[in-house]
C-alpha cells in the first residue's frame, strides 16, 4: 500500500514548522529553530526518513502547535493599528480593559458564550448599549486578524456569533441661542474661543483640539481645511465674521502648532477643560448638555434657518445623509414655506386667506 507523503514549512511563533502527512494522517513538528537554513536541513531530514520509511508515527504523538493568549493578540494587533488607523489611540484605551479582563486567556477558548458573558458584564458596570457594542467590535476585528495572522482558528472565529444590543443614538439636545450667548459668556478666557469655534462649525471636539494654525487655518481664503476626518475625506468648513474676529484674537505661539493648548504643556488641550466646561454650564444654568451637543446646536440651528439637509451634511462631515436626516423635524415652517410656493406655482388663482 502506497504512503501519502506531504511536508511543507512555514513560520509560526518566530520558530519555522513542518506540516506533513503520513498513511493519511496529518502531522506538525517544530524545527526548534527560527533559522531557515537549520530548517531547511532539519525539514530534507524528515523528509529521507518519510521516504525511507524511517519515521514511524505510531512511536510519536502529534505535536500541537503553539497556543497564543489574547495578551499576545492585544500587544500584535494594537502595533498593527499604530498609524495604520486613524482610531489607534480610541482602540488603544478600549484594548487596556479588554486585556485586564481576558489577560492570559488562551485564544482558542473563546466562543460565544464567553464573549455574551463580557457583554452582560458591561452593561452592569453602568455602560450604555453603545458603549458595550464598541467593545464587542473591536473584539470582533481583533479575531478577524488573528485568523490572518494564523493565532487562531478561522473555524473557531466562525462559530462565535454575538448579537450586538440595539442602540439609541436619536439624542438631539441643543441651545437656544440666547442659551449659546450664555454659555460663551459663563466660559473662562481659555475656554470660551473654543466653544464658539464649535458653535460657529459644528466640528468634533477632537477635530477642533488639534487644529493646527498653518496645517488647517486659512484666515486669507476664510477656510478651515481638515484632510483627515472621521469618516476619512476632507472638509472645509467656511469661516464666518465672528469665528474669524475669535481666531485672530488669538494670541498665537510660534514655539507651538496648535490653535488651543494648554500654555503650561504646550501640548492640545484633551480632558483639561472639562472641569471648566461643566462650570460654565452651570453657571448658565444649563442642564444635561454634552460638549458634543454644541455639534448638535450647529446643524440644528442650519437647519431651522432654512439651510438644505445637503449642506448641513457637508458642513458636519456625514458620509451619508441618513446621519443628517435626524434634524429634519426640526424645520416644519422651512417645509410648510416650501409647500406654499409650490401651490402659489401650480394654483396661482388660490385665495391666500392669509392676505384677506
Amino acid at each position: 500500500m502506497k504512503r501519502n507523503k506531504k511536508i511543507g514549512l512555514y513560520v509560526r511563533g518566530g520558530a519555522y514548522w513542518m506540516r506533513f502527512t503520513v498513511g493519511g494522517k496529518q502531522y506538525r513538528r517544530s524545527t526548534g529553530t527560527g533559522d531557515p537554513k537549520i530548517a531547511q536541513q532539519i525539514y530534507d531530514i524528515l523528509r529521507g526518513e518519510i521516504a525511507l520509511g524511517k519515521w514511524k508515527p505510531e512511536e510519536a504523538e502529534p505535536e500541537k502547535e503553539p497556543e497564543y493568549t489574547f495578551n499576545e493578540l492585544a500587544e500584535r494587533y494594537c502595533a498593527w493599528a499604530d498609524g495604520r488607523q486613524r482610531s489607534a489611540a480610541w482602540k488603544g484605551y478600549l484594548i487596556k480593559q479588554l486585556k485586564e479582563r481576558f489577560n492570559e486567556m488562551l485564544l482558542c477558548n473563546f466562543d460565544t458564550h464567553v464573549l455574551e458573558t463580557f457583554q452582560a458584564e458591561r452593561i452592569k458596570k453602568g455602560n450604555k448599549p453603545a458603549t458595550a457594542n464598541r467593545f464587542t467590535a473591536v473584539l470582533s476585528h481583533m479575531f478577524t486578524k488573528a485568523t490572518d495572522w494564523k493565532m487562531m482558528d478561522k473555524a473557531t472565529v466562525a462559530d462565535i456569533n454575538v448579537v450586538m444590543f440595539p442602540e439609541n443614538n436619536k439624542r438631539l439636545r441643543y441651545l437656544s441661542i440666547e442659551e449659546a450667548q450664555l454659555l460663551v459668556k459663563c466660559c473662562e478666557s481659555y475656554l470660551a474661543p473654543i466653544v464658539i469655534t464649535a458653535l460657529n462649525t459644528g466640528m468634533r471636539k477632537s477635530e477642533i483640539l488639534n487644529l493646527r494654525w498653518d496645517a488647517h487655518i486659512d484666515l486669507k481664503h476664510g477656510f478651515i481645511l481638515l484632510d483627515i476626518t472621521k469618516n476619512g475625506e476632507r472638509r472645509e468648513i467656511p469661516i464666518n465674521a465672528t469665528l474669524r474676529a475669535t481666531l485672530q484674537g488669538i494670541t498665537r505661539r510660534l514655539d507651538v502648532p496648535y490653535v488651543f493648548c494648554n500654555p503650561v504643556t504646550g501640548k492640545p488641550y484633551q480632558k483639561d477643560f472639562k472641569k471648566s466646561f461643566h462650570s460654565a454650564l452651570r453657571k448658565a444654568k444649563i442642564a444635561d448638555f454634552r460638549f458634543h451637543d454644541l455639534r448638535h446646536t450647529f446643524a440644528s440651528h442650519l437647519i431651522m434657518a432654512g439651510i438644505d439637509l445637503t449642506t448641513v451634511k457637508e458642513l458636519l462631515g456625514h458620509k451619508d445623509i441618513k446621519m443628517t436626516l435626524r434634524y429634519s423635524h426640526l424645520a416644519p415652517a422651512h417645509k410648510a414655506s416650501a409647500v406654499d410656493i409650490y401651490d402659489q406655482k401650480m394654483n396661482p388663482k388660490t385665495v391666500n386667506l392669509a392676505q384677506i
